[in-house]
């Protein structure tokens, strides 16, 4: 797709800037080089900082129709741009281009979203018990917000703190995941051509311990939004302390497949969760809990749809996974894998790195029986496309297996039992669960994150409710004189 290297630039109060040092860009289906990127330092990201926090004031006095007017031109922009920042996401990210062009429409809909909803932004006036009081409540922007993003989607999620901090008058310094930077530029020049004020999104490329540590810990960002690791997100609530966070991390989401389902129904939104962008998803399905009596009939289905993932070149049309986007995450679903073979489970199909593909990214869709509780596969994050599935003997038993994770961000729950479902709905720790659905079912007008105690978040994110975290509720009195 690209034959010139070429070298980018961060976007700082309203200009392309080029930073000091470069990291390279590298596709991950090839491993060839692909382009020359910022590596922020410290002061470049305090620079973005500063210009943030000049811009701010101005951009949160303006309407909020006129900000929903921007919000809407953006999207327009994106819609125009979709196959240009398509091809960039999957020669980037490694994600097939159909499903990139998908992604991209999203985004464009999330500004949408925004949208319509500062539109419908409100206080409230409220008794008061002193009868010359009135009371009223109004939302204004935190200020200056700090925003890290991930390589998995990396334009939906950055839509998902970008729309709602735009329309709500927010300043935005944005430090994206450094092997998808080059896609943040894409999507950088079409909020800069929609015309939006110098400074009020700032777009700085780095690596964490660097540019993404300044912008959590520098007292003129107000707010962080990050969607990443639980470790990450561990070391982000520590270093800003005391700071408003919205924090989306990872899952480990259980499909619990009852013996009265529908196991096409299962199957299908099982093996959907776990190969749809190769297992890259927060939300993925981690781990099929299947009654005992229908193990073999799943696990029969689950390796049909298996085999019947293309695993390609990006590019090439019929392909339905692409490779890994880096080699730590290739490393740790291999490790996943053999430490589960290791201790008993059974890989029926897939299981191994596919380097004759053209990079040691592509791993086979894989589905494994004969997995217990100590294996890796069941207590922590793959993050790639293995469907490891441990049976049952009852309820309780299903339930104390989908609890048994640090994590409790997506549960599916197969069934034809109303009281059952209602019960495991209701009981389960976790911010979602989808009754006959898969764990990656969700829509960006609904809410989304972690249960309580787990390791999975804090906040939500999803319509109204982004735009209520990346706002406060200030609380004014009036004195009148009867």
């Amino acid at each position: 797709m690209q034959d010139e290297i070429k070298t980018f630039a961060n976007f700082i109060d309203g200009g392309w800037k080029e930073a000091a040092a470069t990291m390279p860009a590298h596709n991950p289906a090839t491993g060839a080089l692909i382009g020359h990127l910022p590596k922020s330092s410290r002061a470049e990201a305090r620079e973005a900082i500063a210009a943030a926090k000049a811009a701010q004031p101005a951009w949160a006095a303006t309407s909020a129709f006129e900000r929903a007017a921007m919000c809407e031109t953006i999207a327009a922009g994106v819609d125009a741009a979709r196959e240009r920042i398509a091809r960039v996401l999957s020669l980037e990210q490694g994600k097939p281009l159909v499903q990139s062009m998908g992604e991209v429409a999203k985004a464009a809909d999330g500004f949408r979203l925004a949208a319509a909803l500062v539109r419908e932004m409100r206080g409230e006036t409220i008794p008061a018990e002193d009868p010359a009081k009135l009371v009223m409540t109004i939302r204004q922007p935190r200020g200056v917000y700090a925003v890290i993003t991930p390589w998995n989607y990396p334009v939906n999620i950055p839509v998902e703190y970008l729309g709602p901090g735009i329309a709500t008058g927010n300043a935005i310094v944005w430090v994206p995941a450094p092997s998808t930077s080059m896609v943040a530029v894409e999507l950088m020049r079409v909020i800069a051509e929609a015309g939006l004020p110098a400074g009020v999104v700032n777009l700085v490329m780095g690596e964490g311990p660097e540019a993404g540590d300044e912008i959590v810990i520098h007292p003129d960002t107000q707010g962080i939004g990050f969607t990443g690791s639980a470790a990450t997100g561990r070391r982000i609530a520590e270093r800003g302390a005391g700071k408003p966070l919205l924090l989306e991390l990872g899952g480990n989401g259980p499909v619990i497949v009852f013996e009265d389902a529908d196991l096409d129904l299962a199957a299908d939104a099982a093996a959907g969760g776990a190969f749809s962008n190769s297992g890259q998803i927060c939300a993925a399905t981690g781990r099929v809990l299947a009654h005992k009596s229908i193990v073999e009939p799943l696990a029969a289905r689950l390796v049909e749809r298996a085999k019947a993932q293309i695993l390609g070149d990006p590019f090439n049309q019929g392909t339905t996974m692409g490779p890994l986007n880096n080699k730590k995450l290739a490393l740790k679903v291999k490790e996943h894998v053999d430490d589960g073979v290791a201790k008993g489970a059974t890989v029926l199909t897939g299981g191994k790195p596919r380097p004759d593909l053209g990079s040691d990214l592509f791993f086979e869709p894989t589905v494994m029986t004969g997995v217990t509780r100590e294996m890796r596969l069941n207590r922590e994050e793959t993050f790639g496309p293995v469907i490891p599935i441990i049976a049952f003997n009852d309820d309780e038993e299903a339930l104390d297996l989908a609890t048994d994770s640090a994590y409790g961000l997506s549960v599916g729950v197969f069934t034809a039992g109303i009281d059952r479902a209602f019960r495991f709905a209701e009981t389960i720790r976790a911010g979602i669960v989808n009754i006959n659905s898969g764990s990656t079912y969700w829509e960006i007008h609904l809410p989304f994150g972690g249960g309580s105690g787990t390791q999975s978040g804090i906040g939500r994110l999803g319509g109204k409710l982004t735009l209520e975290a990346m706002t406060e509720i200030k609380m004014i009195s009036f004195h009148r004189n009867r």
